[in-house]
């Protein structure tokens, strides 16, 4: 029996193919039950991996089940085949994804860009006081209402932090996500703090957000990595950001994981604050960033509207996953370099 057979006698009439990912593809559908349109995220087991079916899918469904916040998208259903197709029923992303509506409209006015990120940060708060993390947060991945409203999608890579008996959370060495999106001690193979991981992500995506641009180019990681570890943020000069928002994006791309902010440092952030509880413009940004000695940029470095560093829509690299046991002991130093094991950058 087809998909469309499956899912019309859960109710359901399908629509319009959504997308299709590596170990999945998505459909909309109309539920009769519900009165309005959902997507359908289809898996067959039989098709992806048995690392990722006994590893990966497990987590995504036992944490979709679980999640509710008004910026992650609903799971209503999940239901399985006798032949081992998983079906997940979904909030629909009626407008889309973020980086479809940046690559139209471009870089986005600081108020919307603040809005969309304080529902998104919201949403990572939630996961991270339940000892979740996404690690594969993109602008792909941020979905939208029809009231422009984020929602977070797409939880393949998450995980539940597990904590050692001291109560300290340990190390992941699954090296996943996208290259583009990923912290410099996860290119490095280094076992991380998957909560720390998920923070350098999301100033990736608040830079996309007010630059319309990466502010990496993951097309030679080997360089992308370097100038991450020289925290070289450059910010197009056109843009005019304010120094909060620019000191915002510049603590979250912090390489060192000690002094790079948590989700509650980046809610209490005066950037994120309500107009009235905004103190007025400082330089505080340009003091840190001009107090750090750095080498002259160069030219495909440079400050400008750097149109080759465009967000795409093409498939972003991937990083490989690990198929040994995660844990790698708590989450103190990253020193130790992972060695031969850990996953690198694909090429």
């Amino acid at each position: 029996m087809d998909d469309a057979a499956i899912l019309k006698k859960k109710g359901y009439v399908v629509g319009i193919n959504l997308g299709k990912g590596s170990y999945a593809k998505v459909k909309s559908a109309y539920s009769e039950r519900l009165k309005f349109n959902v997507a359908v995220k289809i898996i067959d087991r039989k098709k992806t991996p048995s690392d990722f079916v006994e590893r990966f899918l497990p987590r995504e469904m036992d944490i979709l089940a679980t999640v509710s916040h008004r910026c992650i998208i609903k799971t209503y259903e999940i239901f399985e085949t006798s032949d081992g197709r998983i079906y997940i029923v979904m909030e629909l992303g009626v407008q889309g994804d973020l980086l479809e509506f940046i690559k139209c409209r471009g870089a986005l006015h600081e108020d919307v860009a603040r809005k969309m990120f304080q529902q998104l940060s919201s949403a990572i708060k939630y996961c991270h006081d339940l000892d979740v993390v996404h690690r594969d947060l993109k602008c792909e991945n941020l979905l939208l209402d029809k009231d422009f409203n984020v929602k977070l999608s797409d939880f393949g890579f998450s995980k539940r932090c597990h904590r050692d008996d001291s109560g300290k959370l340990l190390l992941s060495k699954t090296f996943c996500g996208s290259a583009a999106y990923a912290a410099p001690e996860v290119l490095q193979g280094i076992p991380y703090q998957p909560k720390v991981y998920d923070i350098w992500s999301l100033g990736v995506i608040l830079y996309i957000m007010v630059c319309g641009s990466m502010p990496y180019d993951d097309s030679d990681i080997k360089r992308m990595l370097r100038f991450q570890k020289e925290h070289r943020v450059d910010f197009p000069r056109s843009k005019h950001l304010t120094s909060e928002c620019k000191d915002l994006i510049y603590r979250m791309l912090q390489p060192d994981v000690h002094r790079r902010l948590r989700i509650d440092d980046i809610l209490g952030h005066c950037w994120l604050q309500p107009a009235k509880a905004r103190p007025p413009s400082s330089s505080s940004f340009k003091r840190e960033a001009e107090a750090k000695p750095r080498a002259e940029p160069k030219p495909e470095s440079r400050t400008g509207s750097r149109p080759d560093n465009r967000p795409t829509s093409k498939a972003p690299q991937r990083l490989l996953a690990v198929p040994e046991t995660e844990e790698a002991g708590p989450a103190g130093g990253l020193e130790e370099p992972l060695g031969a094991e850990g996953g690198r950058a694909s090429p």
